[in-house]
């Protein structure tokens, strides 16, 4: 019978280099997710017949990747106050339980904590350049994120203990489809906001397969999103839920004309989340087994977007 090993988990002795360290405690693996957001914001402005401006666009790459970074190393911070990652035995490395970097004695909190204030720093520092160059309005869409980012586990608000932590994703992941097209555009348009709905679902959904393994851990600190609330038959639903929500939102938008017949190449890509709505299903009960499902439901996450965005590049121009 074959089996499936995870990776180790970090460990001092192995991250003796200081920039292998603070590299792998933003956990990179995850960061992919915003630079597929960005892809489809730029399709997003090229579709509206805007061309590309490539400096600006490894701008915001950089900088988003640097944002949702900073994000990771304070949820990494605020969940070792809490204590959900220290009393996590149930955790999927790399996918959930966090870095594991306080836990296994590679970083202290107050080098975590610095870190993120860095990062947020690098990124405000940023994008107070790119609201130079490009309007206001990013400055709107700049703050809201990094706002989100941080309620999303700090104090007090602790915004996905109280149930609000999926709503949280969705809107930070919007916001990124929405920066990367205005950095292009110049000015606000509908059409990312729209366009990016089925990602935002799909990143959204990331999370919540997450908190499965984590629940227990979770449940006893005090972090009461869904997964916790409900029974763990009852939370695989939800998941089958957003899903729904996700193709619903892409058949829609072509149904409507916001997006080309092309777009629905795209549904190709919740191919691997269908899978692991059904596999989540089965092992809601047994949460050490969803590893498989999880990587299926990061890989949806990268390719619904993607084959959008592509769609939207060969795509004739909007005619605005």
């Amino acid at each position: 019978m074959k089996t499936t090993t995870m990776p180790l988990e970090p460990s001092l002795e192995a991250l003796q280099n200081p920039v292998q360290r603070y590299l792998l405690a933003t956990r990179p693996a995850f960061l992919t997710i915003t630079l597929a957001g960005c892809v489809l914001g730029f399709a997003s402005a090229a579709w509206g017949g805007i061309p590309i401006d490539a400096t600006l666009a490894l701008a915001t790459l950089a900088l988003a990747t640097l944002a949702h970074a900073g994000v990771n190393v304070f949820n990494d911070y605020y969940d070792h106050l809490n204590g959900t990652d220290a009393r996590n035995t149930g955790r999927i490395f790399p996918f959930t339980g966090g870095s594991r970097f306080i836990q296994n004695g590679i970083l202290s909190p107050k080098q975590v904590k610095i870190y993120a204030i860095a990062l947020f720093l690098v990124v405000i520092t940023g994008g107070l350049w790119l609201i130079h160059v490009r309007g206001g309005g990013l400055f709107w869409i700049g703050l809201i994120g990094l706002l989100i980012g941080w309620t999303y586990s700090a104090p007090p608000l602790k915004l996905n203990s109280r149930g609000l932590g999926e709503f949280c994703v969705a809107a930070g992941f919007l916001l990124i489809v929405a920066g990367a097209d205005f950095v292009q555009r110049g000015n606000l348009s509908l059409s990312p906001w729209q366009i990016g709905l089925p990602y935002t679902l799909l990143v959204t959904n990331i999370l919540y397969i997450n908190q499965f393994p984590d629940r227990e851990a979770d449940a006893a600190s005090g972090k009461r999103h869904w997964v916790v609330r409900l029974t763990p038959i009852h939370g695989a639903y939800g998941y089958g839920l957003i899903l729904g929500l996700a193709a619903l939102t892409l058949v829609t938008l072509v149904a409507t004309a916001n997006l080309p017949p092309l777009a629905l190449i795209s549904l190709l890509g919740l191919a691997p989340a269908v899978a692991a709505a059904r596999q989540l299903i089965a092992r809601a009960t047994t949460p050490a087994h969803l590893a498989p499902a999880i990587k299926q439901t990061i890989a949806a996450a990268h390719l619904q977007p993607l084959l959008l965005a592509a769609t939207l590049w060969i795509s004739p121009a909007l005619p605005w």
